[in-house]
């Protein structure tokens, strides 16, 4: 199939097949994925594997969660702790006598009502099991339910995780106490040299480090791109609220089980769309279809709410109650929303590769946030902490006096509660030496987040765009509440508004999905094919066939090709993708030779703190978590000494984070021009010489820069009435 008709099918709504580069490539059967472990005698020992996604899902799992033991480890204490939420909640419900423990009636001459131990308090177990309301009861049953289906999990997962132990073992030549400094993309290159030995998969003669990257996250990518191009319904107009953003674990739950593996969800298999999704006659029925389980499923969770809300209390009270008591600016402390994770997140990146790059963004996120303060609420903390701060010395004093203060009634609840009030105030109030640079910060958070909206341009200072960046970089309180609410939003939004998007997600899976041989059925953008879902606004004057729907939406496409060849240097990408790439790379370098603005403003004038303060990061920063928390290949010369081992990461994170920035500024270069169209070249109408991405960094470059003969400019000046730095 030529590419031109593959761009017609595509714009058409025709399910695509992607020809291999292979030529013995042949078409996904249930029945030919095979698995071949060596023995500890070096025999091949053949065992068929019928979920080859899977198989790649548990061996990064498993090198992810540092091997068998601790995987283990980590299920069976989950369920202990589950059974002592449960176990605990039904004590503390029905088997406490609170009369003796409070000591309620303090005139009763009855023995019955003395507390002398603590244990006097306790109703024995058999007259407690006997007080047991039918709710109750019931709610126990189906906890009891859940616990041994959970039960049953962590032993199918044992013995899949114990396989996949021998796998590393006796195939691969990892041992378990290796795993913690061995990086993910070594294992990649043994999973792919172990194909070329024992025929790990049998649709291909080679694997590369895309087919790993697209079967491990093949519904996950789905799932980004549907996000991308507004799909599924996240965002909702509340009265009084505004615009919110919602999508909590419970809901994203649902939506994983009704798409990818639940009764009726559109894939066959895990490599397999449904025949009836191919084809465009049948989009109606499917789409009544699909709204009918959306019905079913929201009922089912508008059913199971209550206990499910029950479970968010206690397990939200045990887990964050003592923290909160403790710390309780724990609060305003911040986190990346589960709808940041995924708007922000490439196709074909990993959860360590996130993680990462979230985790660098992080200081200059929260360092943008905390710019912005509202005056009349630090007015009233500063009073707040104020009283709370005087009630709480005296008390604090009269106890280091007289110990006795403490026997007085509910003085030890008055005195947390006042030291949680004077925590609570003291995060809302900013710190006095901060200054108020937003628009440089926003470009240090870009820089390793890699996207922002266009509309955010020359717009940091705004409430608007604060606003929006919280909805990525939300506080923790937020969090804690959304997922508290989650069992009774979710399903209403499953009745009332996902039930009336099936034809749009049905018309997506038909139109985005394409069959690569040897992989299965994946997203088309997951490809990262900048032909046919490149943007040409983003593609540094390259050109496309992309039609503007089959566009990603703020150069997804562009950037998820950046950060899948930084992170995979060995891979070999299409023809068009690497004159894309090249293009990029000779930009970056004459910007920081032509103007000096990547290598002076970002390191020297600190523009980008992050990217400077990484080159001086210890290894241990860098690795987060671990080496096997590391991007990319650990080392790429032929020494293997730390600072090696730091500089390549560091050089590939900055060379990355330059690349965004670049590409976003030209971005808003094409975005000027007049009469410039984002279809594709074949619709462009021919726009005007643009001007040079090296002079654009120049006057950014003079902006930062002082001038020495401007005795007005002594400062770097990012008002709102001066140009902007160029980013989209």
């Amino acid at each position: 199939m030529s590419s031109h008709q593959q761009q017609s099918n595509l714009s058409h709504g025709e399910y695509e097949r992607v020809l291999s580069e292979d030529d013995d490539s042949v078409p996904l059967n249930h029945e030919d994925m095979i698995q071949i472990v060596s023995n500890e005698r070096g025999e091949g020992k053949r065992s068929h594997i019928t979920n080859l996604d899977e198989f790649f899902r548990r061996i990064y799992y498993f090198h992810q969660n540092h091997g068998f033991r601790c995987i283990l480890l980590r299920e069976i204490l989950e369920l202990a702790q589950f059974a002592f939420i449960v176990l605990f909640s039904l004590f503390l419900m029905e088997c406490v006598n609170y009369d003796i423990l409070f000591q309620n009636d303090r005139n009763s001459t009855s023995p019955w009502l003395k507390k002398e131990q603590f244990k006097d308090a306790f109703i024995p177990l058999d007259q407690c099991v006997k007080r047991f309301p039918s709710g109750i009861t019931v709610c126990a049953v189906i906890a009891l339910i859940f616990w041994l289906f959970r039960l049953a999990r962590v032993v199918y997962h044992s013995i899949r995780h114990y396989e996949i132990k021998q796998f590393y073992s006796n195939a691969l030549k990892i041992e378990a106490n290796d795993l913690s400094n061995v990086t993910w993309y070594d294992v990649m290159s043994q999973v792919i040299e172990t194909q070329h030995e024992e025929v790990l998969c049998v649709h291909k003669q080679n694997l590369n480090e895309l087919d790993i990257y697209q079967r491990t996250l093949r519904h996950k990518n789905y799932m980004i791109s549907m996000i991308n191009k507004c799909i599924l319904p996240v965002r909702f107009q509340l009265p009084l609220f505004g615009n919110v953003v919602f999508l909590t674990s419970g809901y994203r739950f649902n939506l994983d089980m009704l798409l990818f593996w639940g009764p009726g969800a559109v894939f066959e298999n895990s490599w397999q769309l449904k025949e009836a999704y191919k084809n465009a006659a049948n989009r109606s029925h499917l789409a009544k279809e699909m709204s009918r389980r959306i019905l079913l499923l929201g009922i089912a969770n508008l059913l199971l709410s209550p206990i499910i809300f029950m479970w968010q209390i206690l397990h939200s009270f045990f887990s964050y109650g003592e923290l909160i008591k403790r710390n309780p600016s724990v609060l305003g402390a911040r986190r990346w929303s589960n709808y940041g994770r995924v708007y922000l997140r490439h196709f074909n990146e990993l959860d360590h590769e996130l993680d990462a790059r979230l985790s660098r963004g992080y200081k200059p996120a929260s360092s943008y946030m905390n710019c912005f303060s509202s005056p009349s609420v630090v007015i009233v903390a500063q009073s707040i902490g104020f009283f709370a701060g005087a009630i709480l010395i005296v008390l604090i004093c009269l106890t280091i006096y007289d110990e006795d203060v403490l026997n007085v009634q509910h003085v030890l609840s008055i005195m947390t509660l006042l030291g949680a009030t004077v925590g609570i105030c003291r995060s809302l109030i900013p710190d006095e030496h901060d200054i108020f640079c937003p628009e440089r910060l926003l470009l240090d958070t870009l820089a390793q987040i890699h996207y922002v909206p266009g509309h955010w341009h020359g717009k940091a200072h705004t409430e608007q765009v604060r606003a929006e960046v919280a909805q990525l970089f939300q506080y923790k309180a937020v969090y804690i509440i959304e997922e508290l609410l989650s069992p009774l939003v979710t399903p209403l939004i499953l009745i009332f508004s996902l039930r009336y998007r099936t034809l749009e997600i049905v018309d997506f899976f038909r139109q985005f999905t394409c069959e690569v041989a040897g992989v299965g059925d994946v997203c088309s953008f997951a490809t990262m094919d900048v032909k046919k879902h490149g943007n040409p606004q983003w593609m540094m004057g390259e050109t496309t066939d992309a039609l503007r729907s089959a566009q990603a939406e703020n150069g997804k496409t562009e950037l998820s090709l950046l950060h899948f060849q930084s992170a995979n240097p060995s891979w070999k990408p299409t023809l068009e993708s690497e004159r894309f790439l090249s293009r990029v790379r000779e930009q970056v370098d004459e910007s920081m030779v032509a103007s000096g603005f990547l290598s002076r403003s970002l390191a020297s004038r600190g523009v980008f703190d992050s990217m400077a303060m990484s080159a001086t990061m210890p290894l241990s920063n860098v690795f987060r978590g671990g080496v096997n928390r590391c991007e990319g290949p650990l080392v790429t010369s032929s020494t293997g000494d730390t600072e090696t081992q730091q500089q390549v990461q560091t050089d590939a994170v900055n060379l990355m984070s330059r690349s965004a920035v670049v590409l976003h500024m030209q971005h808003e270069l094409q975005a000027k021009q007049p009469n410039y169209s984002t279809f594709g070249s074949s619709h462009m109408l021919a726009p005007p010489p643009p001007r040079s991405l090296e002079r654009e960094l120049t006057s950014f470059n003079d902006l930062v820069q002082p001038s020495e003969t401007s005795d007005d400019d002594s400062a770097a000046s990012f008002l709102p009435k001066q140009r902007k730095p160029p980013f989209a």
